[in-house]
């Protein structure tokens, strides 16, 4: 039986401070989704508003009055009272030093492709001042562009392991075809057993390659129409 009085009604708003600047928002809103409301920008990168939310690229990070550490605010609930910084100068330099990061293992050939516009890691690291990385890999990850792929193309050199394909293929198209597979610095998205990705589900889908921000999933090439 539930208290009378105030304390026993639920709670409809939740009230909180972020950037200065207060707003109410709904029990389970994230920080992310908070600040979206003000108007306030804070980058993501393995976040999309379709896909459950994770944290794992940690882009999205904020610091959050009397706690311990930075915190990921795509997928961080609100609480009454928090108070939020989105910008300070511990919060950037933790963003620039994933996103630097995660440019160490993106071997893909960025330069020199055409499409290097699409690529969300790159535009994110051009909006954040990120120069070239600064840390050496004994053993960059390469791997040869699977292009011969009747549904799918991969290029997992560009994969940055955001796992958007993982749960875009779960939760949108209501698939099972992608998961993460070995451990450590080899770990890779695969499928099945580390199979090409030749299966007749992906057919006419390409959800996948909707939510691949760095272009590791693309469309194959359509053969030259006679005339």
């Amino acid at each position: 039986m539930r208290p009378a009085g105030a304390q026993g009604r639920l709670m409809t708003t939740i009230d909180l401070t972020i950037d200065g600047q207060a707003v109410s928002a709904p029990p389970g809103a994230t920080i992310l989704t908070a600040a979206e409301s003000l108007g306030i920008h804070i980058p993501t990168l393995c976040h999309a508003p379709e896909l459950t939310p994770t944290g794992v690229c940690r882009v999205c990070l904020v610091e959050v009055e009397g706690a311990r550490t930075l915190v990921a605010a795509c997928h961080t609930p609100v609480a009454p009272g928090m108070v939020v910084r989105t910008q300070t100068p511990r919060v950037v330099k933790a963003r620039k030093a994933v996103v630097e990061l995660l440019l160490t293992a993106h071997t893909g050939a960025c330069v020199t492709d055409l499409n290097a516009h699409n690529c969300l890691l790159h535009k994110l690291a051009s909006d954040l001042e990120v120069g070239p990385p600064r840390f050496q890999v004994r053993k960059p990850r390469f791997y040869p562009p699977e292009s011969d792929n009747p549904y799918v193309c991969r290029d997992l050199s560009k994969c940055i392991l955001c796992r958007r394909c993982v749960r875009a293929c779960r939760e949108v198209a209501k698939q099972d075809v992608f998961s993460i597979g070995f451990r450590g610095f080899a770990s890779k998205v695969v499928v099945g057993r580390d199979e090409p990705l030749t299966l007749e589900v992906c057919k006419d889908c390409g959800v996948c390659i909707d939510f691949c921000p760095t272009g590791a999933l693309y469309a194959p090439a359509r053969p030259a129409e006679k005339g």
